[in-house]
């Protein structure tokens, strides 16, 4: 197979101009095939199984392996995750969030393989990730203060996410 630039390219959502150093983004993460791998919502609040205790854990772990980053409100979902970082302008190394959620993506992957070795886990077939991320850059204090909410109520509207396995994606 050939690379055609005519059907193998992808649109960039990039902000021309913008300096992606130092940012809040608000970043979704989704399990492959929206499975429900981490726990349950009951009957309004999520309900963390070990498996959606350790991807907590290993975010929170992130401000440790990146200094520069400051983690804000975040929510694990039964199969997907929403959180809020910043990338502090005043760090010399600063990782790009690309790098940040690579490696959160990988230390979970492996996390949660020895948990299906030996703990018992939920099996999932060859990714537990989707291959990519959804990032919004958040631009004043009013929009990180929606986002906060969303993310805090997104367990209580959980029967009508997008994301839930039985309502029909609007992606």
């Amino acid at each position: 197979m050939t690379y055609d630039p005519d059907k193998h390219h992808r649109k960039s959502i990039r902000l021309k101009g913008f300096d992606y150093r130092s940012a809040v983004y608000f970043v979704t993460i989704c399990v492959q095939n929206r499975e429900c791998l981490f726990g349950t919502i009951s009957p309004d609040r999520m309900l963390l199984n070990d498996a959606g205790t350790m991807v907590s854990s290993e975010w929170l772990a992130l401000s440790k392996r990146f200094p520069s980053i400051i983690l804000d409100e975040f929510v694990v979902m039964p199969n997907h995750f929403h959180g809020i970082i910043c990338i502090s302008p005043d760090s010399i190394d600063n990782p790009k969030l690309g790098k940040i959620i690579g490696a959160f993506k990988s230390i979970v992957n492996n996390n949660y393989i020895d948990g299906v070795n030996n703990r018992d886990w939920t099996h999932f077939n060859k990714r537990l990730w989707q291959r990519n991320y959804y990032e919004h850059i958040v631009r004043n204090d009013s929009a990180l203060q929606k986002i906060q909410q969303y993310i805090r109520d997104n367990p209580s509207t959980w029967h009508t996410d997008s994301l839930h396995p039985d309502v029909e994606s609007k992606f």
